[in-house]
């Protein structure tokens, strides 16, 4: 619970033993204000090999990781269609919640999540945390300070054929809740918030080029599987503050590009690094000037560590009270984000949202997730 008189390291247990899995073990393990003690997974045998791997005490079921005493923080890992259950499931076991992108599937039972968390006293975290990053903390301050003005407008991109080249169970990424929207979309659109405030209303185009796929890797590679959402998709956005948003999400498209984003403003064009990475180099561009390039490195203190910065941030918030900057109530309205897209290329029609958020704040210099300090 917020305030308990709990002290020292937060506990930490993960339900999904997935891909994912690996990636925020491997920082999780050695950042000092949390305390992995368990690996839950529907495959026991495969929670087992990664509490392994990884030198966890424990391992189980999920069933097992609701029960931990030591067990203050779920980060849930499943798949996005199983978000909001197993939070739900935290939750109504007195737990505080990490949870992978998206928040959930549908706005509904997402919201009824937080309303669930706040009644119980306990606090939700939604990924992305690589903005959590020193490379987008540089374009925040660097926004923030006035350093390109009033910001009027962004442009972001991300296309590529799609992930079931690599991936070896890609079913899910194609399936409601997938799509490059609600897979890739959380990074660009929660930057997007965090620079312009809430998002007002949207307007999207989309298609579905292909009606199956072809798994092209692992055990599984030659098996297809259908497709049940738009792969690429054209949205506008417009913010409630001012200001517009012009945003591509493509898989399939044989060229490539990731992490673009710009963001004009009424001073200078700043480009920012991929929202999809927690490092990058902000470059600020004035007209008629020489660009001028800034070292996030140097800019700030830390938050280089990678996948798993955001619960040490929901860990510290629980032991101290400081605010959330990737809480359940932005994963919301980056939810609310996606899903009107997708009612809008399905209608053709611009769609209002029906939630909105505060900007989280800006965090300081000084934030070191790596740093000791419950």
């Amino acid at each position: 619970m917020v305030g308990s008189d709990r002290t020292g390291p937060v506990g930490v247990g993960l339900i999904g033993a997935g891909n994912i899995s690996a990636q925020y073990l491997t920082n999780l393990v050695r950042l000092p204000d949390v305390r992995v003690v368990i690996v839950g997974d529907l495959a026991t045998e495969v929670a087992a090999a990664r509490a392994a791997e990884f030198g966890i005490p424990e391992h189980g079921d999920a069933a097992a990781v609701l029960a931990h005493p030591d067990v203050e923080i779920v980060v849930n890992l499943t798949i996005p269609a199983a978000h909001v259950a197993v939070s739900q499931q935290a939750v109504a076991a007195g737990k505080h919640v990490w949870t992978e992108k998206p928040l959930g599937t549908e706005l509904g039972a997402a919201a009824e999540l937080l309303e669930q968390a706040a009644a119980a006293g306990v606090l939700v975290g939604c990924a992305p945390d690589t903005l959590l990053g020193s490379g987008f903390r540089a374009s925040r301050n660097l926004v923030e300070d006035g350093s390109v003005g009033t910001v009027t407008s962004a442009v972001t991109m991300m296309q590529g054929p799609g992930p079931e080249s690599w991936h070896p169970s890609p079913e899910f990424l194609f399936a409601r809740g997938g799509g490059p929207v609600l897979d890739i979309g959380p990074y660009y659109f929660t930057a997007l918030v965090q620079l312009f405030g809430p998002v007002r209303r949207v307007m999207a185009l989309g298609s579905t080029a292909f009606a199956t796929r072809t798994i092209g890797s692992g055990p599984k590679a030659g098996q297809q599987f259908p497709v049940e959402v738009p792969t690429a998709v054209s949205a506008l956005l417009q913010f409630a503050d001012g200001g517009f948003a012009t945003t591509v999400f493509s898989f399939e498209s044989p060229q490539s590009r990731h992490g673009f984003v710009e963001i004009t403003g009424t001073d200078a064009t700043l480009v920012v690094p991929d929202p999809n990475a927690h490092v990058g180099a902000s470059t600020v561009v004035i007209a008629d000037g020489e660009p001028r390039e800034v070292d996030a490195a140097t800019a700030n203190a830390g938050g280089d560590v990678g996948r798993g910065v955001g619960v040490v941030d929901l860990a510290r918030a629980i032991r101290t009270g400081s605010p959330q900057h990737a809480s359940g109530e932005l994963g919301l309205h980056v939810l609310d984000i996606m899903l009107s897209i997708e009612q809008a290329v399905a209608s053709a029609e611009p769609v209002t949202l029906t939630t909105t958020t505060s900007r989280p704040p800006a965090l300081p210099t000084e934030w070191n997730p790596a740093a000791s300090t419950l």
